[in-house]
């Protein structure tokens, strides 16, 4: 019986991380290797996309909540969510051919 689709993408970002921190004294290879078997382990090209974006969203969540309940500010919190799933979401550059996320010069996903 196939898994769901939903499974396979957080296993996908599962591995992504897990072999990006294992493998982070590589500065190429590293990511490439995390990328082939996080993309492999999703399922194709889309799956694989969500799952490199899952983990920059729950880091910015992360840093939005730690960094409003640190400061008391919550325009400090957003700045740093914004910054983590800015930092986070660069690699989707190396996905989608150099252009960014959103599709705003017609070379995102």
């Amino acid at each position: 019986m196939p898994e769901a689709p939903r499974r396979r993408i957080v296993a996908g970002a599962v591995w992504m991380f897990a072999i990006s921190v294992l493998l982070f004294w590589l500065p190429v290879a590293g990511p490439l290797i995390a990328g082939a078997v996080g993309g492999k382990t999703a399922g194709g090209v889309g799956p694989a996309i969500l799952a490199t974006l899952l983990p920059a969203i729950v880091v910015a969540i992360f840093l939005f909540v730690f960094a409003t309940a640190l400061t008391g500010v919550t325009l400090l919190g957003a700045l740093a969510g914004a910054g983590g799933f800015c930092a986070g979401g660069g690699a989707c550059g190396a996905v989608d051919g150099g252009g960014d996320c959103w599709g705003v010069d017609g070379v995102g996903p």
